[in-house]
């Protein structure tokens, strides 16, 4: 599959105000949304379709329609914030939940919620959070999303580190990635430089 980073002039500017660290929660998630319909055409521009014959006002004709559903699968909570732009885009798209915690023994990514629409198997799934750091929890939650009969999974983020991008990679190569923006690194604690801090706390105005 391929990594594909996004580098959009209108993403960039928008994605410049939720950088600023003196913009409020409802414009960062107002940028948020907007960033997201950008990004909705850009990750659905290769799924598969297939013909159909309508008839129009004029005449018969050789239509397109997508072969599988789409299923919109937000990494809670930061995830969240992709959703709305997702739905205005593809207002038919079901959604499903995953929440995934650390578990502070072992250090390693754990499910703690979990939902999805019947149609998981058969649909194109779209994994969504705004921040790709570690790579751990996303990681985590593909796997999951798989073990669940998923086969056609794309992961949607906004910014990402490459350390990130090269655990996904590795570990789920059968994923298209893509990225809104890419950055220069983590640091010692884990946080995308130059990020644009906790997602789901700006985006929710919590601390």
């Amino acid at each position: 599959m391929e990594t594909i980073i996004l580098n959009h002039p209108l993403i960039d500017h928008k994605l410049t105000i939720m950088r600023n660290k003196e913009t409020g929660t409802k414009e960062f998630r107002q940028n948020l949304d907007e960033i997201a319909m950008l990004m909705a055409y850009e990750v659905t521009k290769s799924l598969p379709l297939q013909n159909i014959e309508i008839e129009t006002p004029i005449c018969s004709m050789t239509g397109k329609k997508l072969v599988r559903p789409i299923v919109l699968v937000p990494i809670l909570r930061a995830g969240l914030g992709l959703v709305d732009g997702f739905k205005t885009m593809i207002p038919t798209a079901k959604v499903g939940h995953i929440g995934m915690s650390r578990n502070e023994e072992t250090l390693q990514p754990e499910e703690y919620y979990a939902k999805f629409p019947s149609c998981l198997k058969e649909a194109d799934v779209i994994v969504l959070d705004p921040m790709l750091a570690t790579g751990g929890s996303a990681c985590a939650a593909i796997t999951n999303i798989k073990k669940r009969g998923a086969k056609n999974i794309k992961f949607a983020c906004l910014v990402a580190a490459p350390e990130g991008i090269q655990v996904i990679e590795t570990e789920h190569s059968d994923v298209d990635l893509i990225v809104g923006a890419l950055d220069e690194k983590l640091n010692d604690k884990g946080y995308i430089v130059p990020g644009l801090g906790d997602a789901g706390d700006r985006l929710f105005g919590t601390d």
